[in-house]
């Protein structure tokens, strides 16, 4: 696990919680205690987190609304109690969830949204791969995926490197990328391996849906949690390979 690994896991810790119990999170917080770098950035995303929970204790109702929503009620009992009751209600969710997203954003001025970045990608792939998923279609016949992702419009023009074109298939699936379809086609390196099961996979999605993606075809090699993985782009699409072991395991499917 590198730096960048451990702040993207880190990033879902939360201070004095269970999270430490989590294997993948305190194998990220071991890390801090032998890198420096990693143990500054992650002093300040404690001190960001405890002030932000800080400032959501604080938060409460707007002065007078018990009053007002009583004062409201007994208006509405006279003429229309539920609908009015309605719109109080309303308001006062309205200004409590303006609020807090104030809070939020002052707090956190560098704040940019879910990381999808190629790491956050790739280690995202290989958790679902090697998380218990199902495949959608089971089947050893190349050309029944590609006509399955097509008919559920998920990417089926893909371009299979020669030596990855000679492993059998098992199947495949469909997954989501800020909201862009994956195509997940599933690869059965060792013939013991039962049906549904696979030990190699191969992912493929629009470029433009993952930040910093490779800009060529040639390979660019990770450890992304518990994969090893190759990247590269070809045309429109983002290829991501994932297996067990390391470079030299991968490199002889490309």
């Amino acid at each position: 696990m590198n730096i960048n690994e451990a702040k993207t896991i880190l990033l879902l810790y939360r201070p004095n919680t269970a999270d430490a119990d989590d294997p993948q999170i305190a194998d990220a917080l071991a890390l801090t205690k032998s890198d420096p770098e990693l143990a500054q950035w992650f002093e300040q995303h404690c001190l960001r987190q405890n002030a932000l929970r800080a400032k959501f204790r604080q938060v409460g109702p707007p002065a007078g609304l018990k009053e007002q929503i009583i004062s409201e009620q007994l208006a509405e009992i006279r003429r229309n109690a539920r609908r009015k009751e309605r719109v109080t209600v309303s308001v006062a969710l309205s200004v409590t969830f303006a609020a807090l997203i104030f809070i939020a954003i002052s707090l956190l001025p560098n704040f940019r949204g879910p990381d999808q970045s190629l790491g956050a990608y790739q280690i995202q792939m290989a958790h679902i791969a090697t998380g218990g998923y199902g495949m959608s279609l089971l089947t050893n016949d190349p050309a029944q995926i590609r006509v399955y992702l097509a008919q559920n419009a998920a990417p089926a023009d893909y371009a299979l490197p020669e030596s990855l074109g000679k492993i059998p298939v098992a199947g495949c699936a469909i997954q989501t990328w800020s909201d862009k379809k994956i195509s997940m086609i599933c690869f059965r390196t060792n013939p013991k391996l039962a049906a549904n099961q696979s030990d190699l996979w191969l992912f493929v999605v629009d470029r433009n849906s993952v930040k910093h993606a490779p800009e060529t075809d040639a390979p660019q090699f990770a450890q992304s949690g518990p994969l090893y993985t190759a990247a590269w782009t070809q045309g429109d699409k983002l290829y991501v390979l994932g297996t067990r072991g390391d470079e030299a395991a991968i490199r002889k499917f490309l």
